[in-house]
């Protein structure tokens, strides 16, 4: 487990140090506006930005890293621990400022720290890796792809916070899904090779949720409501990837008192730290300015 521990939380300082490039190119893309029509023909114009691509860049080190713990750990196991990626943000603006951490930042980073030391120290509360049930993982996604659809059909008639939160939610799941096919993929790759993986439909499925998962993010960004956005997605993710490992990977959810009351505090605390760092983050970013292009 120590790898997959590892290997996490280089994930999550990749994905934080990306959110943190990606978020500038997308409101600078946007113009600070906050509708749909302010996103249209927003892939465009970021991939064209080199800003934007460095942080695509970062972020695909930071699937690699993903994957390398995936395949020591279980999606139970990763998942949760990516939410420090906004702890790790946190760190990376006050670097070069100066500026100490704010009272919001200490409590948010406690309170994610104890929900993930609750987590991982109460037996039961996590569930043992099993062996992945095909037919489950696909029956979690014909459950999951309508959502998304209707989430995102929601989120085009709003603006602001709520179309931010919306569009997370969408990413999130996404972002659940890319880990399940990369845990598969994965297992592909070293069980069977190349040849054998590329006839597999888990890789194609990996790419789709990867690119929607990556598109959904940047509109979120492009919302305005960082705070939002990066709440919805940041749970989400664990959340539905905590749900995915119980159901499709043949293994069973806590069946001890003890276990559920400290999944069950895990969730509160790590919902209430990653609130608090989220709203911290968006006032470290408010404060920046971006100039437009010429």
């Amino acid at each position: 487990m120590a790898w997959a521990i590892g290997f996490s939380l280089l994930a999550a300082l990749l994905f934080a140090a990306a959110a943190a490039l990606q978020y500038r190119a997308a409101r600078r893309a946007v113009h600070g506006g906050s509708d749909a029509s302010a996103a249209h023909g927003l892939i465009r114009r970021l991939v064209r930005d080199p800003v934007w691509l460095t942080g695509w860049g970062v972020n695909l080190a930071g699937f690699c890293a993903q994957a390398v713990a995936l395949h020591f750990g279980s999606t139970a196991v990763v998942q949760p621990l990516l939410v420090t990626q906004l702890v790790f943000t946190i760190a990376l603006g006050t670097i070069g400022t100066g500026r100490r951490p704010a009272r919001l930042d200490l409590l948010g980073g406690i309170a994610v720290s104890a929900g993930l030391a609750v987590l991982f120290t109460v037996p039961g509360a996590i569930p043992p890796q099993g062996e992945p049930s095909r037919p489950r993982i696909l029956l979690a996604g014909l459950v999951a792809a309508p959502v998304v659809l209707l989430l995102s059909r929601a989120a085009w008639l709003r603006k602001g916070p709520v179309r931010a939160a919306l569009l997370g939610v969408c990413a999130g799941l996404c972002f659940a899904a890319t880990a399940v096919l990369i845990k598969l993929t994965t297992a592909d790759l070293v069980d069977r090779g190349v040849a054998a993986t590329a006839v597999d439909w888990p890789g194609y499925a990996l790419a789709g949720s990867t690119l929607l998962g990556l598109v959904l993010e940047q509109r979120a960004f492009a919302a305005g409501s960082l705070p939002a956005a990066m709440t919805a997605m940041t749970m989400t993710n664990p959340i539905a990837s905590y749900l995915v490992a119980a159901f499709a990977f043949q293994t069973l959810p806590p069946r001890t008192a003890a276990a559920f009351t400290a999944l069950s505090c895990s969730v509160l605390l790590l919902t209430g730290g990653v609130a608090l760092l989220s709203r911290s983050a968006h006032a470290a970013r408010e404060g920046d300015t971006v100039p437009e292009p010429s």
